[in-house]
């Protein structure tokens, strides 16, 4: 841990303390807080919500115009902490493919995709994947028509982005739970096809 961070922790940890001894927040009370928000977390969340949008083109148009709004009608939300952060969906066509990036440390809607991986927070995507993203997206298998706009979304403390992918072909009589069973995190963040 470098010292900044170290520095950081400290300080969280005396407000902590500080408001456990003032009866604002009982012992431990964060940390279960954030177990819970973490437990509730998982790739499954934003795939029940891509499988919702290929078999309902009304939902799909709620969501890419309100996407905080469309996924309440499925249960799910983007409030874990004290204020809801704005949910962007962005959808992948035959002329775009989309990715997603946090340029700045890794901003992530953990509440639809669980904890994120470790190369989406490294320094390394991070960097690249705006300069390079045909190079870094080829690095994950993703090999798009020379024809194809990449659009690279940059996550923020108050914005998150998640990809709808497009819908696989051939896929037309699944039910909606086998086709949330085709979709990925890493489709989610566009660094795979679905």
């Amino acid at each position: 841990m470098s010292h900044d961070s170290s520095l950081i922790s400290a300080q969280v940890r005396h407000v902590e303390a500080l408001l456990e001894q003032r009866g604002l927040l009982d012992a431990g009370e964060i940390d279960t807080r954030i177990d819970e928000f973490l437990a509730g977390g998982t790739p499954a969340n934003g795939a029940r919500i891509v499988a919702r949008a290929w078999v309902d083109p009304g939902f799909a148009s709620r969501l890419l115009a309100d996407a905080n709004g469309a996924i309440r009608e499925i249960g799910l939300s983007m409030a874990g902490g004290l204020q809801e952060q704005r949910l962007k969906v962005v959808a992948n066509t035959d002329g775009e493919h989309n990715v997603v990036v946090c340029t700045l440390c890794s901003c992530y809607p953990i509440a639809l995709l669980g904890p994120s991986p470790g190369w989406y927070k490294s320094e390394a995507y991070r960097s690249r994947v705006v300069r390079d993203p045909r190079g870094v997206l080829r690095e994950f298998g993703v090999e798009l028509p020379a024809g194809t706009q990449v659009s690279v979304w940059d996550a923020s403390a108050e914005s998150r982005y998640l990809v709808l992918p497009r819908r696989p072909e051939g896929t037309e009589g699944l039910a909606e739970d086998e086709l949330a069973a085709l979709v990925t995190r890493k489709g989610l963040i566009g660094t795979a096809a679905v």
